[in-house]
């Protein structure tokens, strides 16, 4: 039997992939016209831009973490992604509007920090003694 802790990373990668894509990553893939007009650009890359690195943030990251692959760099973007929304874009949201935010920054840095556990495709991929474990 697996450690518990390997259970609660599993299921909060999996958990916090699955609301990140469905409430923020594939609206802006099957409605990339409409999010193309509305998007904020805090940086001043252009919109086509910005919407290509959120999507990138938002779909193929949380694919990577939900499987457990490249899980701590996968993580960096979506960090970097809520920190800029929160900082730069809704700077007057209160607490309480941007709770959800918050969760997810919560989520992410911690599995930054974790990595994904031992029940992660990543770990079965990588030898047991790679260097380069510390990216799962």
């Amino acid at each position: 039997m697996r450690n518990p802790v390997d259970w609660a990373l599993l299921f909060l990668r999996v958990s916090g992939s699955l609301l990140l894509l469905q409430v923020h990553g594939l609206p802006k893939v099957l409605h990339f016209s409409q999010e193309l007009q509305r998007i904020e650009d805090p940086m001043g890359l252009g919109a086509g831009l910005t919407l290509c690195l959120a999507i990138f943030a938002e779909v193929l990251c949380p694919l990577l973490i939900l499987l457990g692959l490249l899980t701590r760099l996968a993580c960096v973007p979506i960090v970097v992604l809520l920190l800029v929304s929160l900082v730069l874009v809704h700077p007057q949201w209160s607490l309480d509007e941007g709770q959800f935010a918050w969760l997810l920054l919560i989520t992410f840095t911690t599995l930054a920090i974790s990595g994904p556990g031992a029940l992660a495709l990543g770990r079965r991929i990588a030898e047991p003694r790679s260097k380069a474990l510390w990216l799962y």
